[in-house]
């Protein structure tokens, strides 16, 4: 079946209990029916023989089921993935403990711990729970019994002067018969002890204790057990018929001072083999470790059952499954079943049995002799008995009391947005800063994301594909006109303007790029800006085209004279003059109160609005009117021109993207001021764009359509006919 090792001091005993349990399932036809179970055995206490049992074991593929490793380290799965066991982990004595000491109301204890990976990591779970539950250590102190004598008298001095009465013993049994002893020596009387399960049950330390030192003791001990026909066993073992090895033999040896071969030892005799055990008092007849005796019985039964699994067995089992140890280790962990006595076998997660220890009680008799009483049980798989008028409230919500009852009663009212409540029973919830904002379950604030219109969402990339679009088309236009400058169509209306006009629309378009992105301090700063000295350069070439129009018809009447007037000097100086106006409305806005950047916490509750403000609305609304009032200038004037003969008639094309661009703007302002977040910067972007599509449009294509599709009529003759007019 497997290999097991134990110490040479409880190699028989547990031995026998093992044996008894695969002679049970040898002989069950519903376990393992047609299968029998074989063993070996292997003492471990010698050094030598350690190392040669670690080699001979593949120990890195052998599943363990231990029945007597408490250590909590081995509950650690990335460690010990292979380990499982039949007695609790002490994590749960440790916790179970500390709930007894708080159960007494003793929150003031000294500690006493053997110094290795038992004694440590117990005190440690022991040492972490009673904290939690407000019990104060005034020591702890940890040995080994084979530390040097000075350094257990300091253990004596210190509980000699400590003031706590209560003293927790986290130790071994070996341990504490060498406490035991200097303890009597001392005669530390007076003294309530709380012990571990290793030392609470021992016989052999209670008969020690011949100064009452340990007088009602109380601690944990693992459960009485009764597994049936097993003492009978036992006690009925005989070295010549019985399969164990040569070590039981010399043990049998040792028990009975004998020997199977003659000694040359006087006071040694033959052994027979069928010397009566009943008769003897020793650790191997101790029935008081019966229940360490079920924890290997269980062991046993777990591998049998996990086999029986594996093999498909209902009336025969399969043999010719093969068999491999990780196999087996998950068909243990799955195991559950009941013994013959009702005990329920399973592990948890953590190879762990369910955690059971009975509550002793060192309860002294007229005799002297220590009665081991029960008086308590410690089940961590049993429900706990609930008695309270309102559950706790859980966090992410507050409490409130119901009116007119007492205080234990009261309503877990869930926390508002924006609050969150991160304890149990919390009786106010605590508003997140503005930067943050409640979670689902209102126990943690998170950041609220920050909402800004981006290249990398459609809309802001759509945006930006039109801006570029726009500016290409530009291009395009431009080099179209620069390839036919001297041609009359585009020499009649002052190329100069032409020409201005295209790259003022060309910065037009670029600047509607500066609104996308996160808002910062020059960002927010270029983006009004630009968008207003652009926009306003490209009404004042509109506005020069436009009076160039008018002026030039009214040179073709006989004695008129006004082109001198507004000459092309006229023209470049009234461009400047016009934009020199916005540029100096630009400069009072950015150094009185500038734009800046905004986080904006007022638009949405679980979004921070990344924005710019306007910091001066009185600038913004200055640069927005004087665009404005230049775009009914223009429409005005044009509007004047629009009967003009056709040939010569660009004052028609003006008044329609005049009639665009004032229609865009007009509807941009109440779209501007309903729309939310990011969808503000959007309408602001997508009014430049379609405003200064507008202008490109109406005013340049019609002539690049002449120019490249209709080159007979770019003519200067066919520039000066004169046809009818008609009415717009």
């Amino acid at each position: 079946m497997g290999t097991l090792c134990w110490g040479e001091s409880s190699l028989s005993t547990f031995a026998q209990a093992m044996l008894f349990a695969i002679e049970e399932i040898n002989n069950s036809t519903e376990l393992l029916p047609g299968i029998s179970l074989g063993f070996k055995l292997y003492d471990t206490c010698g050094l030598s023989r350690s190392v040669r049992v670690a080699l001979a074991l593949d120990i890195s593929f052998f599943f363990q089921i231990s029945h007597f490793a408490t250590c909590a380290c081995l509950s650690d799965k990335t460690k010990y993935p292979s380990f499982l066991r039949t007695i609790p982990s002490d994590y749960y004595q440790g916790r179970a403990l500390a709930q007894l000491v708080k159960h007494f109301g003793w929150t003031w204890v000294g500690a006493i711990r053997t110094n290795d990976a038992y004694g440590n990591n117990g005190m440690a779970i022991f040492t972490e729970t009673a904290q939690q539950l407000g019990i104060c250590l005034e020591y702890s102190v940890a040995f080994f019994r084979t530390d040097p004598p000075d350094k257990i008298q300091k253990i004596i001095d210190t509980i000699k002067a400590s003031t706590s009465r209560v003293i927790v013993a986290f130790l071994s049994h070996k341990d504490m018969d060498v406490l035991i002893h200097e303890l009597s020596h001392h005669n530390l009387t007076g003294f309530q002890w709380v012990g571990s399960e290793s030392w609470i049950f021992d016989s052999q330390i209670a008969k020690m204790d011949r100064h009452h030192i340990l007088d009602g003791s109380i601690g944990l001990s693992i459960p009485k057990a009764h597994v049936s026909g097993m003492r009978e066993f036992i006690l009925n073992v005989k070295p010549l018929n019985s399969s164990s090895n040569e070590i039981f033999t010399e043990f049998w040896e040792t028990l009975f001072n004998c020997k199977f071969k003659q000694s040359s030892a006087e006071n040694q005799r033959e052994c027979t083999g069928n010397e009566d055990l009943t008769g003897v008092h020793n650790g191997f007849t101790d029935m008081s470790l019966m229940p360490i005796f079920n924890n290997v019985y269980k062991g046993v039964y777990a591998v049998a059952h996990a086999l029986h699994s594996i093999l498909g067995c209902n009336e025969t089992c399969n043999n010719k499954v093969q068999l491999d140890h990780f196999m087996i280790l998950q068909h243990l962990k799955k195991v559950q079943f009941k013994t013959k006595d009702g005990d329920e076998v399973y592990f948890n997660e953590d190879g762990d049995p369910a955690a059971k220890y009975e509550i002793i009680n060192w309860q002294p008799t007229q005799n002297s002799i220590v009665d081991f009483v029960t008086v308590g049980l410690h089940d961590a798989s049993l429900p706990v008995p609930v008695s309270v008028c309102s559950e706790k409230c859980a966090p992410g919500t507050r409490k409130v009391l119901q009116k007119g009852k007492p205080v234990c009663c009261y309503d877990c009212i869930r926390c508002a947005e924006g609050e969150i409540s991160n304890v149990t029973d919390s009786i106010t919830c605590d508003r997140c800063h503005p930067e943050f904002w409640s979670n689902e379950r209102r126990d943690a604030c998170v950041k609220k994301e920050a909402e800004f219109l981006s290249y990398e969402e459609i809309m802001g990339a759509l945006l930006t594909a039109a801006s570029l679009f726009g500016t290409c088309m530009t291009a395009v236009v431009a080099l179209v006109f620069f390839r036919y400058r001297k041609t009359p169509i585009v020499r009649a209306n002052n190329s100069e303007l032409s020409f201005l006009l295209l790259f003022s629309l060309t910065l037009c378009f670029l600047c509607s790029l500066t609104f996308i992105g996160r808002p910062s301090e020059w960002s927010c700063m270029l983006r009004h800006t630009a968008f207003g000295i652009t926009f306003v350069l490209c009404m004042s070439c509109v506005l020069g085209k436009t009076i160039v129009v008018l002026m030039a018809f009214r040179a073709t009447l006989p004695g008129s004279n006004v082109m001198k007037w507004f000459g092309p000097t006229q023209q470049r100086l009234s461009v400047l003059a016009f934009t020199l106006i916005q540029v100096i409305i630009c400069i009072m806005w950015l150094t009185i109160s500038p734009p800046f950047p905004l986080k904006n916490f007022k638009e949405f509750k679980d979004k921070i609005i990344l924005e710019c403000d306007l910091g001066s609305a009185v600038g913004f609304w200055a640069v927005l009117g004087y665009i404005g009032l230049l775009a009914l200038l223009c429409f005005f004037l044009a509007f004047l021109a629009r009967k003009l003969p056709d040939n010569f008639n660009e004052a028609k094309f003006i008044t329609f993207s005049m009639l665009i661009f004032c229609a865009v703007w007009i509807t941009f302002i109440p779209a501007y001021v309903s729309s939310p977040g990011k969808f503000s910067v959007a309408v602001e972007i997508f009014a430049i764009l379609a405003s200064s599509f507008g202008l490109l449009i109406c005013i340049f294509i019609p002539k690049c359509y002449i120019i490249l599709l209709k080159p007979e009529k770019n003519t200067k003759k066919s520039m000066m006919g004169k046809v009818a007019p008609k009415s717009f």
